[in-house]
């Protein structure tokens, strides 16, 4: 049953939660959507900026990665106080301070005149938004139990294909505007779009809440309904609420999602960093839109899979292999990419790379709170984030090393197409571990009905 559909009859308890948990998925997750936008643009725009940037600032490959790289060293040095911040000051208040100081920093980059000076502004572009994602994720979990997970966080996920896709054909364009009011293209790319992260910063005080309790739009039995679902997913769904938070974050389970993502993040960095500069390599006379045009089609592809893996997730309860498939899926993706020279066949492989990384990651973010305490949650996410960020600069770093050795892209995308087959065994470990099955490794909540139609049905009480 797609997105779309009206959901089929179920006992009166469900259907009031499935009723609240739409009107808060309506209210809050296309929301997150659009300040994840804000947030990924402000990622990937380096990537376009480099057509021209790295002329204008004298940057080979290496220094470029370097400088990319920089922003998620930041990042992650900032990352796990940040998300311990978030609980503390409550989202209305933190996201927001996330949101314009890193709109402020990256419309800064405009300002860089050299390599030492963007490796600065990129650094505080890091410090910014540190703690921006996880923040989110963590945010998610007050608002919806396990078993709407996958297709909320399949939607707020989506928002990278979406900003990929977007902001190649606006990228392009901007960079037309070289030489207007004396400004390179590149320096009005950076100032263009970091200006509405400011703006949605803003915005955000006013319209978030910090949890359903303080939602003035839910009515006092909505918000009871949510809070007591949300309550029982999170005792149903904590595998280790009896132990220590160190406890928790330590576990093996925990460790090899940790190692999951961090292979997961080598193939999507690459995918936001490195694919307009491929793309230039196979139409080396293409203009900046063109380029642009070229690198949104994979996008758009993702975005009309995402919907579907989601929703075939939630439907079944099944996690481990819907990761499992579309990593494998990017691998050979990248595999293409490295190995063909035809340019149909390296754009089939892009198309791959991009629906594949982007739909292990929506659901392997439903994951981690199957293994941590509510209490070691906004620890525990962040700690796989960081991990996940530290693959990020690997995978730069390497790409741009190898690009340097090697004058091409094939020996860095033969290595990413490894890291997304390793990451893929480090999923199945996890399945292993837990004492399940590949296909049985699966959310137990009671029996409800996926809040955009989706009819689920899990016993809480065994195996299927």
């Amino acid at each position: 049953m797609t997105y779309g559909s009206k959901p089929t009859a179920a006992p009166h308890e469900d259907a009031e939660e499935l009723q609240v948990v739409r009107k808060a998925y309506r209210r809050v997750v296309w929301f997150l959507v659009v300040l994840f936008i804000c947030s990924y643009l402000d990622r990937i725009n380096m990537s376009f900026a480099a057509l021209s940037m790295n002329k204008d600032l004298g940057l080979n490959a290496t220094m470029f990665a370097s400088a990319a790289s920089i922003f998620y060293i930041a990042y992650v040095a900032a990352e796990i106080p940040s998300n311990m911040m978030l609980p503390r000051f409550g989202a209305k208040i933190w996201i927001p301070r996330i949101m314009i100081t890193w709109g402020m920093a990256s419309a800064a980059t405009a300002l860089a005149v050299g390599p030492n000076s963007l490796y600065v502004l990129r650094a505080l572009v890091g410090l910014a938004e540190a703690g921006f994602m996880p923040g989110i994720l963590l945010y998610m979990t007050y608002w919806f139990p396990p078993v709407y997970l996958a297709r909320a966080s399949a939607l707020f996920i989506m928002a990278q294909p979406i900003t990929i896709m977007f902001g190649s054909f606006v990228s392009g364009g901007i960079l037309e505007m070289n030489g207007v009011l004396g400004l390179a293209g590149w320096q009005w790319l950076f100032i263009l779009e970091g200006l509405p992260s400011v703006i949605f910063g803003v915005i955000a005080y006013f319209y978030l809440s910090n949890t359903p309790a303080d939602a003035a739009w839910l009515a006092a039995r909505e918000k009871q309904v949510l809070i007591a679902a949300v309550e029982r997913g999170g005792k149903s769904s904590a595998t280790g609420s009896a132990r220590s938070i160190v406890r928790d974050i330590l576990s093996w389970p925990v460790a090899l999602l940790a190692l999951t993502y961090f292979c997961l993040t080598v193939s999507l960095a690459t995918n936001s960093a490195w694919v307009p500069q491929i793309v230039r390599g196979v139409v080396p006379d293409g203009s900046y839109a063109l380029v642009g045009f070229v690198t949104a089609i994979p996008s758009f592809v993702t975005i009309c899979v995402m919907p579907f893996w989601g929703d075939h997730s939630d439907r079944r309860q099944e996690r481990i292999a819907h990761v499992i498939l579309p990593m494998l899926l990017a691998g050979l993706g990248w595999s293409f990419v490295a190995l063909f020279e035809v340019p149909l066949l390296k754009f089939v492989g892009l198309v791959f790379c991009s629906v594949g990384g982007f739909a292990a990651q929506s659901i392997f973010w439903t994951l981690p709170p199957n293994y941590l305490s509510p209490e070691a949650r906004p620890i525990g996410i962040a700690f796989v984030n960081t991990i996940g960020l530290l693959g990020t600069t690997t995978g730069l770093m390497v790409m741009g090393w190898l690009r340097d050795l090697t004058h091409s892209f094939a020996a860095g995308l033969l290595f990413v197409a490894g890291c997304m087959v390793t990451g893929s065994v480090f999923v199945f470990l996890i399945s292993g571990w837990s004492g399940k099955s590949l296909t049985t490794l699966r959310i137990k909540p009671p029996r409800c009905t996926g809040p955009l139609g989706g009819k689920v049905s899990v016993d809480s009480n065994r195996e299927k």
